[in-house]
């Protein structure tokens, strides 16, 4: 109902701007709603209201005027005393009635165009804005491609293959590491999912000893960057409490693969 109310049907009916039809269906509900009947009542208040704050009262001066040149004219007809509701103020009301109808209306109408325009704006702005974000996040993951091959082909990084172990013979991964600059990439081909839990942790040996190289969750694709490594003769990833050890659970390994030219 206050849909209807709010449509701004019962202002038009207000201001005689609806067909017969159209007139016929509004005093059905108004026949039918008591808050229907109550809001057109407020509506015509308030144009009333807004007619008789327009109206502009004549002059008293204007009336003794009047009443001369009548008495000059036609001195021998009967004086009448005339009363402000005379036929020429009832055409003053009746004009300032149709002027603030006619503005009611009006303001109704231009406001409820302003709406609908900012309304329709705003849809195109959010939805250049969702175009960009869009765009921003292709962009992100081209470079973020292009990044990742490019330290692939690059010959300064050595690949490192690790199988699968007795805990899962089908898990593979590898590791791209510069043994220049120490840096270190992990690409994951397959490892099978585990508990929220805990996390996977990479591990180079270094001098025979396992040295934390980072540990990780299966949320990324592509290479993912883990810790700098020196003189790493292999690599492994293990099972850890998330958060990662300070030494490898040996009997949770997934992984290993030896480095084909250690240094």
């Amino acid at each position: 109902m206050q849909e209807y109310i709010a449509s701004g049907v019962l202002e038009a009916y207000a201001l005689g701007e609806l067909s017969a039809a159209e007139r016929t269906a509004v005093e059905q509900m108004l026949a039918q709603h008591a808050e229907v009947r109550e809001e057109l009542r407020l509506i015509e208040i308030t144009l009333e209201k807004s007619v008789f704050a327009t109206v502009v009262p004549p002059r008293a001066q204007l009336k003794e005027k009047v009443m001369r040149q009548i008495t000059a004219s036609r001195p021998e007809a009967k004086v009448v005393a005339m009363n402000t509701n005379t036929t020429t103020w009832k055409f003053a009301a009746a004009a300032s009635v149709a002027v603030a109808l006619i503005t009611s209306y009006l303001a109704f109408y231009y406001r409820k165009q302003w709406q609908e325009t900012t309304l329709a704006l705003n849809q195109i702005v959010a939805q250049n804005q969702q175009m960009a974000n869009d765009y921003n996040v292709v962009n992100q993951k081209l470079d973020k491609i292009q990044g990742d091959f490019a330290i692939i082909e690059n010959a300064s990084f050595t690949k490192v293959v690790m199988k699968g172990t007795a805990n899962d013979k089908d898990a593979l991964a590898s590791v791209y590491w510069n043994t220049a600059t120490q840096e270190v990439y992990l690409s994951i081909q397959q490892l099978k999912s585990i508990s929220k839990e805990n996390q996977f942790q990479l591990w180079a040996i270094v001098n025979g000893k396992p040295v934390d190289a980072g540990v990780f969750d299966l949320n990324f694709t592509g290479l993912l960057k883990m810790k700098s490594i020196q003189g790493a003769a292999a690599f492994a990833v293990t099972i850890e409490p998330r958060g990662g050890k300070d030494s490898p659970t040996l009997e949770t390994m997934q992984v290993v693969g030896s480095v084909a030219n250690p240094t």
